[in-house]
């Protein structure tokens, strides 16, 4: 068996209909609609707070993570927020969501954020397993 080679990197516009099909699987309390996703890819890509890699695996777009920095008075500078990750079904438990969130973690400290956070209904026992404590309840309203 070929060990298979994961790279995380930014990701571009050309990663639209790879990332566009995960968010759509990972997602539960909304419909991924495609026009809309274009737009926020655009509106992503040019944010200078978010932060959206990939990981590619053997030359295929196995997961995503999108998130955030920011300032925050609580922590006497800025903090980090992970929005999404998501790994093909078929590609988890091979350390991809880890090696994105490490990338993340990476870039969030390089620009100076104190903690990393999320929220999370489904992967707790990842979190856990990669040094991440409960720390919160997470309460939502839709708008």
């Amino acid at each position: 068996m070929t060990a298979r080679q994961t790279i995380i990197r930014s990701a571009t516009l050309t990663d639209e209909p790879a990332v566009h099909s995960l968010a759509a699987e990972m997602a539960t309390s909304f419909v991924v609609e495609r026009e809309s996703f274009r737009r926020s890819l655009g509106e992503l890509l040019a944010s200078g707070n978010a932060v959206l890699l990939v990981a590619e695996t053997d030359g295929e777009v196995s997961g995503y993570v999108l998130g955030f920095t920011h300032p925050a008075f609580y922590a006497n500078g800025r903090v980090a927020w992970v929005e999404e990750i998501a790994v093909r079904p078929e590609q988890r438990r091979q350390r991809i969501g880890a090696l994105l969130i490490e990338e993340f973690e990476r870039r969030a400290f390089e620009a100076g954020a104190k903690l990393v956070a999320l929220a999370t209904r489904r992967a707790a026992d990842f979190y856990l397993a990669i040094g991440y404590e409960e720390s919160a309840t997470y309460f939502r309203k839709l708008l």
